[in-house]
């Protein structure tokens, strides 16, 4: 069973300040052009995305330069609510271990990764952190989550749609474009239920 934990682009939600992506009609049959063609215009934050290194380290590595096994393989699935403490982060880590899926974490509800958490996941060697969030850290300053994970080539999944996906393991495909130079990307987040 596939799981689509994507947003709509051109409704979705966007990080204050972000441009809200724009669906422009360059061509259109009903105006007498060959075919139908749309142009979009948005931030490669916007949606459903993930986030490079290059984004809060100007030295780090850009979304072409990742490797795909962070957006390809097994998950664990969680929800919580409120900042999740380095406390917090040992139990998920915990559950996920024993679920066989400690590399990459998905946190559904309305969080907040703190300093204290993102440090503990860095530390446990996970390769992606997803939430529904459009920052993985507190909105009104994201830089030091960022810096903590993004420096240690955490992949950061933002933006995903969890509701009424049940805790546990499952399989992630959340490839990027391969943006050359970027910061992030938008991806179509889809989860697979494992077996």
């Amino acid at each position: 069973m596939l799981i689509d934990i994507s947003q709509e682009v051109f409704n979705c939600t966007v990080f204050p300040g972000d441009p809200q992506p724009q669906n422009i009609r360059a061509q259109s049959i009903k105006n007498g052009d060959i075919c139908n063609l749309t142009e979009i215009h948005m931030c490669a934050h916007n949606g459903t995305h993930v986030d490079s290194p290059y984004h809060f380290i100007d030295s780090g590595k850009t979304i072409d330069r990742m490797p795909l096994e962070s957006y390809i393989g097994d998950c664990f699935v969680t929800h919580d609510r409120g900042d999740i403490t380095g406390e917090k982060a040992e139990k998920i880590l915990e559950k996920a271990r024993a679920a066989g899926a400690e590399k990459r974490i998905l946190i559904g509800g309305k969080v907040v990764v703190s300093e204290a958490a993102a440090q503990v996941f860095a530390d446990a060697g996970i390769i992606l952190i997803g939430n529904e969030s459009q920052t993985v850290g507190p909105e009104d300053s994201p830089r030091n989550v960022h810096l903590i994970l993004l420096g240690r080539e955490v992949t950061l999944l933002e933006g995903v749609r969890l509701g009424g996906v049940e805790e546990g393991k499952y399989f992630l495909m959340a490839q990027p474009l391969n943006l050359g130079g970027s910061d992030g990307s938008p991806c179509r987040a889809v989860l697979m239920k494992s077996e």
